[in-house]
């Protein structure tokens, strides 16, 4: 029977080198107070016994744990998971935040919070000591949770707030909500458009109100009206079937609907089919998120492609050159989206230009 290898260790390279645990530590760190010959000796001896720094080892130092903690909403998470509905926000931010702290030697941790639980400090709090981590991502509606952003003030531990405009503690990160909608609005204006709908997403989470703001803006600049144009929705597939259905049954229905997220939109277009409206003839639909579902549409859906996995990988530099001393950018550190073009958009029919 093979024996299985015994696994290298920091103690193995520290009696090989003939140096202590700590130094091995400081040179895996790369911290600046080791001299060159000694660096050069300890990396022989790691690349001699094919070591691999483990958490643990580059703990030693004692100045950081090299892990990068994101957070997200529990229910709204366990929700999409069970619903195999094809929600990829989890996967985009593990993309973008893994890959970046590998760059850098750095691990990510993803953990779920209830927004509304009653003991959110406690579990914060349980989360951090067992951790110690040397940053913390917050995504939406954490984001801007004033007793979780307050929290976390008091910790004296870096955190990014995605999808946050808000100045204060930490540091905010915007996926240009507002901007990305105006994208979409003025996209459709210059198809030719006049009467476009908007659902937007939950009141809890802020970036519904600025991508509300960019389609009334949009609108605005090309002095087109919004009365009756704007139908709220929960980012729920039924509230954007009840959405789409009182937007489309207005005596002067919109030849363009804009939906907040990708769920909202597919409610629209089997709403839109309900009725007999064909799309993207009779209706033009633009979505919000881009997940894989809207690319298997009938027809496919132009959407705003959100800059999820971008963002991330941006927290977590932002994250690393807090740990470094940095000064936190002056501006606020915006990532923009792209308007990914498909089938679900044509100019409005001739009979109601």
């Amino acid at each position: 029977m093979a024996r299985r290898r015994q696994a290298v260790t920091i103690k193995h390279v520290a009696a090989d080198a003939g140096v202590s645990l700590q130094t091995v530590s400081r040179v895996i760190n790369n911290e600046p107070n080791v001299r060159a010959e000694m660096k050069q000796r300890v990396q022989a001896s790691i690349d001699k016994l094919g070591y691999v720094p483990s958490i643990a080892a580059q703990r030693m130092s004692g100045s950081r744990s090299y892990l990068i903690l994101a957070i997200n909403d529990r229910e709204r998470t366990i929700a999409d998971w069970r619903a195999r509905q094809g929600t990829d926000w989890v996967d985009q931010m593990l993309l973008g935040g893994m890959l970046k702290c590998a760059e850098h030697g750095y691990r990510m941790i993803f953990e779920l919070i209830d927004t509304h639980d009653d003991h959110v400090e406690r579990e914060l709090l349980a989360a951090i000591a067992a951790l110690q981590p040397d940053g913390i991502i917050l995504t939406p509606p954490h984001s801007d949770n004033p007793q979780i952003v307050a929290f976390l003030a008091g910790q004296n531990i870096p955190f990014v707030r995605i999808g946050s405009h808000e100045d204060g503690a930490g540091i905010p990160l915007s996926m240009d909500d507002e901007g990305s909608a105006r994208t979409a609005t003025r996209y459709l204006i210059g198809r030719g458009h006049a009467r476009i709908g908007f659902i937007a997403g939950s009141d809890e989470y802020n970036l519904s109100g600025w991508r509300v703001d960019g389609w009334r803006a949009a609108m605005a600049e090309a002095n087109l009206p919004t009365e009756a144009l704007l139908e709220a929705g929960d980012f729920s597939y039924a509230s954007g079937e009840r959405a789409a259905r009182r937007l489309l049954q207005l005596p002067q229905r919109p030849t363009a609907i804009i939906a907040s997220n990708d769920q909202m939109a597919l409610a629209t277009l089997e709403v839109a089919r309900d009725l007999g409206l064909t799309v993207p003839d009779d209706l033009s639909v633009i979505s919000f998120d881009n997940t894989p579902l809207v690319h298997f549409t009938q027809p496919p859906l132009t959407a705003i492609d959100q800059p999820i996995a971008a963002t991330a990988s941006r927290a977590v530099e932002l994250i690393i050159a807090a740990q470094k001393g940095e000064e936190r950018p002056a501006e606020l550190t915006v990532i923009s989206a792209d308007l990914v073009e498909r089938g679900s958009v044509a100019p409005p029919p001739a009979s109601i230009r």
